[in-house]
């Protein structure tokens, strides 16, 4: 469904950008039954947040196979930090390039890559002589995604799709920005696909170590930007060449964390339509984050098998890895990356996860954002060939088979 826009704006604002704040301080799944967040505080501080799903309901397949595509990049726009040394290596069917310095031979240096919590990730895919490009994720600031882009020569005109993982703020604070600085040069009706209208609600972080006001999407600036904005409860294609997961059930071990509640209801023309979402989430006031919008994003490249982007993982990575099987009907899996959602748990539940994703068998792993440094020990430990260290500006280009 296309989501209406609101003109009129008096929400106080936290960026200089424009950003806007609130005004309030899936076990396996087969095919057929699949369901339809970052916080770095102690797992007994979460404990008390967990959820699960009160009314599961079945996720449909896609309608469409899912493209095979001859070659796929990600470049990681924005993250948590940049190692700018790092050298570029080979690992049999994929190539890691890190960016280095903004630097040159024919002058002195100047702006580099900025590096916050957060993602953003722009994907290059190619089928058959046709490119498209897919813009996942907006980070934490304008400023930080608008310089990366700057430097890393992407063109957000060439830009064919938007895709929101879900409503925090560390992946939508460089949204309206972004927006407002590139809007004349966006394609024309360019799709913004979010999982679901609880995406909009504007929230609060009520998890350590601050709590807060969390921020709300800016729908006067997606308005002004002329986006065709689309909601996605189910699974669909996205520039012809990905898929998102539609919603992600919890079916497996993993454990929701709420470390934001969001506020039902709409305020000078942002936040969420309470009758566009579950009766039991209707409010009034804050309701805990169940995450039921979140959605993943991923791609089958030839002969290599699926490839996906988590982003934040707040139903499980190994729930977003299974809901991409089952609606793709593809069980390869060749890479799992974005941010896992492991830095808030234990190390026994970590471990657990390490080992679920070990069972899957995907050829590369790459831990961003919210992973956490146990995550990372843990995997290297146990798939060290397979685990991929990646920062801002890193690009992994995945090639597919000849045949």
């Amino acid at each position: 469904m296309t989501l209406p826009m609101a003109s009129k704006n008096r929400f106080s604002r936290n960026q200089s950008d424009g950003t806007r704040r609130s005004s309030f301080s899936c076990d396996n799944p087969d095919r057929r039954e699949i369901v339809c967040g970052c916080g770095v505080a102690s797992f007994s501080v979460l404990l008390a947040g967990l959820l699960g799903d009160a009314s599961p309901a079945k996720a449909q397949t896609l309608a469409l196979p899912v493209p095979e595509l001859d070659a796929l990049s990600i470049r990681i726009v924005t993250d948590s930090y940049q190692f700018a040394v790092a050298p570029s290596r080979k690992m049999d069917t994929l190539s890691i390039e890190h960016f280095g310095w903004g630097i040159s031979p024919d002058y002195p240096p100047g702006p580099t890559l900025a590096s916050e919590f957060g993602l953003s990730m722009v994907v290059t895919s190619s089928r058959k002589g046709e490119t498209r490009k897919t813009l996942i994720d907006f980070g934490f600031t304008a400023m930080a995604l608008n310089n990366n882009l700057q430097l890393l020569g992407i063109q957000p005109a060439e830009i064919d799709a938007l895709v929101l993982s879900h409503g925090h703020y560390d992946h939508f604070g460089g949204l309206a920005g972004f927006l407002r600085q590139y809007k004349d040069q966006l394609k024309p009706k360019l799709p913004f696909y979010v999982g679901g209208e609880d995406c909009f609600c504007a929230r609060e972080w009520t998890a350590p170590p601050v709590k807060g006001n969390f921020g709300v999407i800016d729908r006067e600036a997606l308005a002004a930007a002329k986006l065709s904005v689309t909601a996605m409860e189910q699974p669909a294609l996205v520039a012809d060449h990905g898929f998102i997961s539609g919603q992600i059930g919890q079916r497996s071990f993993e454990k929701l964390l709420s470390p934001s509640a969001m506020h039902v209801g709409v305020t000078e023309g942002s936040g969420c339509y309470p009758d566009r979402l579950p009766e039991s989430e209707r409010g009034p006031g804050s309701i805990p984050d169940q995450f039921r919008h979140e959605i993943a994003t991923s791609f089958h490249v030839k002969g290599r098998g699926l490839v996906i982007l988590t982003s934040c993982s707040h139903r499980g990575v190994v729930n977003a890895v299974r809901q991409a099987q089952t609606v793709s009907g593809i069980e390869k899996v060749h890479a799992i990356i974005g941010g896992f959602h492991l830095a808030p748990y234990p190390a026994d539940y970590v471990r657990q996860t390490v080992a679920a994703l070990k069972e899957i068998g995907p050829d590369y792993i790459v831990p961003l954002h919210c992973s956490g440094e146990p995550f990372y020990e843990m995997a290297k430990a146990e798939m060290p060939d397979k685990l991929v260290r990646a920062y801002t500006g890193t690009q992994l280009v995945f090639s597919g088979s000849a045949s």
